[in-house]
């Protein structure tokens, strides 16, 4: 059910049908410029009807066709100033096409149609109007001259509001596009981080693959014993080398020569709250169940969303704010939970320059090893993140 207010619900339809809102404005001042009045302009009434229907009529395409519109307006006042002798009702169409030209056709008909208004005024004073003191020539003149000049100014008043309601739409689309380029530019980047990252899991692995192998090769001539641990570790490293090869694949990257290093497990998380309560923050550690053992790319994700989320508490909770990791080892997966009591990391999602780069790496680290995270503002303030990373299936 849409929940905006009765108001804008008429005017976002009203908005989506222009020709049928004309058409009603038509409908409109024919019932009241022609069908009421119409007795009183006896006894050339039907000739005044006929007229009145040409100057109201064309309002119905009043902004679909506003110059050809304006052209059957045109033509049916100058039919009116030949063969009526009264001043019709009717004319006020005129301002309202006068309006139409100013607001929704090319600057030239715009300014066309001020002229013919004001000429239409001079030429109907002229027609319908003498010296007399009850229907004065100037004053009349001058007041239809002010209701053409004042239709075309607020005419020119809407052009503008259309035109500025045209380029803000412009405007939020090329923004939205920007939007969606710079968070494409953000998961690339931090793809590239993870992979950078994850070269040390694999190089590792590799590494105690290699110098097992060279050890059992040796040892086995005089103890085949250590050459069957020897092998029994090769399977095992290189069985976990194969399932973070395989999230590896996953990400691309283009090796621009970077320099690669150890990178922090879970058992590091604990230095890294020290770190961060020397900082100034007040922040709680809650370690929960028996450590379990877990991969290096899990548990390099894992410090990091840790350190992501509290690097957000620094920037926006505030000097007063006060935050909570727990770590729960569960039977199936390690779940984390990073939590503050000020404006916290929804401050970086509206504020920061990266649009949530922070956490759009968050959630890609934790999809790259099968877990889930999920981060919003937390009920009665502050924020939360929250996130799970399963265990290995035993092979």
């Amino acid at each position: 059910m849409d929940g905006r207010p009765p108001l804008v619900r008429l005017e976002t339809r009203l908005r989506e049908h222009p020709l049928g809102v004309d058409a009603g404005i038509a409908a409109v001042l024919f019932l009241l410029t022609v069908l009421l009045p119409f007795e009183t302009y006896w006894p050339g009434a039907a000739t005044a009807f006929v007229i009145g229907v040409l100057l109201t009529a064309p309002l119905a395409w009043r902004r679909r066709r506003p110059v050809r519109a304006a052209a059957v307006v045109v033509a049916a006042g100058l039919l009116e100033l030949a063969v009526v002798e009264t001043f019709l009702v009717a004319n006020v169409a005129a301002l309202v096409m006068v309006h139409a030209l100013a607001a929704y056709a090319p600057r030239w008909a715009g300014r066309a149609g001020l002229a013919l208004g004001l000429l239409g005024a001079l030429l109907a004073g002229l027609r319908y109007f003498s010296s007399g003191a009850s229907d004065a020539l100037l004053p009349s003149t001058a007041s239809i001259a002010v209701a053409v000049v004042a239709a075309w100014a607020l005419g020119d008043l809407r052009r503008a509001r259309v035109r500025r309601l045209a380029d803000l739409q412009e405007r939020a689309r090329l923004l939205e596009l920007e939007r969606e380029q710079e968070m494409r530019l953000a998961a690339t980047a931090e793809r590239a981080r993870i992979a950078r990252e994850m070269h040390d899991v694999v190089a590792h692995s590799l590494s105690v693959v290699i110098a097992q192998a060279d050890g059992g090769r040796y040892a086995g001539r005089a103890d085949p014993a250590a050459a069957t641990e020897a092998l029994e570790a090769i399977a095992a490293t290189g069985r976990q080398a194969l399932a973070d090869m395989r999230g590896l694949l996953g990400v691309l990257r283009q090796d621009g020569g970077e320099e690669y290093a150890p990178q922090p497990d879970v058992a590091a998380i604990p230095g890294l709250v020290d770190d961060v309560r020397t900082s100034g923050l007040d922040v709680d550690l809650l370690v929960e169940g028996a450590a379990r053992d877990l991969p290096a790319g899990p548990q390099l994700a894992a410090y990091r969303i840790v350190q992501e989320s509290l690097t957000n508490v620094l920037k926006h909770a505030g000097p007063a704010g006060r935050a909570w990791v727990r770590l729960h080892w569960r039977p199936d997966a390690l779940e984390l939970s990073v939590l503050d009591d000020g404006r916290g990391a929804s401050a970086a999602m509206v504020e920061g320059d990266g649009a949530g780069q922070g956490l759009l790496g968050m959630h890609e680290r934790a999809r790259l090893h099968g877990g889930r995270l999920d981060a919003a503002p937390r009920p009665g303030g502050g924020f939360g993140v929250h996130a799970v990373l399963p265990y290995p299936a035993p092979r």
